[in-house]
């Protein structure tokens, strides 16, 4: 199984392989790679960083799979407004955009953290019959599902409170080294190398000033909980976890919830020593693990049109 590492293609590389796309009025970075003729996988990024983030799964799945990512409003290459109205709604609304534009039928869903968020508003509407296209399955990696069970790193709810500002325009490379690296595992660390990378992404497009304008996607987690969960509990879709046990922001115990909760779970696995970004710490293990859901996922379809 062939994987990448993030530094294989760096950013600029990166960005020479998408496009910008005009959805709802912003320009949004997206990558569309492999022919339209096979299963297409849509994937969605966290916080803070982009659609960079899948580089060490990418060449793995994009043997069997068309996929798609976006780097989402206010994030990576994509526009990134000096304003705090960013809500999860919104960009929902933007991947929705996408879906139309690439005039996709059926699909699934890959996500991650910010974009697990994301990603439960539109499973909601999916649930409801008003979602764009149909999805085939959605797989989550660690991300706060349950606000009750996200534990927010100290930096992350002074972002949120009104010392956000200042806060941001205090924070350098190796204050946000140190934050970033302290949730991977601890023998799984970004390299100097990877968190450049991930700093010169961030600081695109003036991007850093906006920091505490997108951690505002806390409070839409508080306010919606109940609509995003219920859509976990009734999904139609099937849904799969793949998650890092040792992130202190949504590792094992998040896990522990989902269960607790009755969500619909259709495929588990934990990585005992990997952290909150397990597709770029143990992304051999992942593919797999996702490549085995996506397989179980085809055979429960196969059985249930025979049936």
């Amino acid at each position: 199984m062939s994987n990448d590492n993030l530094s294989s293609i760096p950013p600029k590389q990166w960005q020479s392989r998408g496009q910008l796309k005009t959805l709802l009025g912003h320009s949004i970075f997206v990558v569309d790679e492999g022919a339209e003729t096979l299963p297409t996988i849509v994937l969605l990024h966290g916080f803070p960083t982009a659609s960079w983030d899948w580089v060490p799964i990418w060449t793995s799945l994009s043997k069997n799979y068309r996929l798609i990512a976006l780097d989402m409003l206010g994030f990576g290459l994509s526009e990134k407004p000096n304003h705090r109205n960013y809500t999860i709604h919104q960009q929902a609304d933007i991947v929705e955009a996408l879906i139309k534009d690439k005039q996709l039928t059926e699909f699934h869903v890959l996500a991650h953290d910010y974009g697990d968020t994301v990603a439960q508003e539109l499973l909601a509407r999916q649930v409801e019959g008003s979602g764009a296209g149909a999805w085939l399955s959605c797989c989550f990696l660690n991300g706060g599902l349950f606000p009750e069970t996200h534990r927010a790193l100290l930096t992350q709810k002074l972002l949120l409170s009104p010392l956000g500002k200042i806060l941001n325009r205090l924070t350098g490379f190796s204050k946000f080294s140190r934050n970033f690296s302290s949730v991977f595992g601890p023998q799984s660390k970004p390299t100097e190398q990877e968190l450049l990378h991930f700093w010169w992404l961030i600081n695109f497009n003036n991007g850093k000033h906006i920091f505490h304008n997108l951690i505002t996607y806390m409070r839409d987690r508080l306010e919606y909980r109940d609509r995003w969960v219920d859509a976990l509990q009734k999904s139609t879709v099937p849904l799969g976890l793949i998650n890092g046990s040792v992130d202190p922001v949504s590792g094992a115990h998040m896990v522990a919830r989902y269960k607790e909760l009755e969500c619909r779970l259709d495929y588990l696995a934990e990585l005992p020593l990997i952290g909150h970004y397990p597709q770029v710490e143990a992304p051999t293990e992942v593919t797999k693990h996702y490549q085995e859901y996506l397989k179980s996922v085809l055979t429960s379809n196969s059985v249930a049109s025979n049936a």
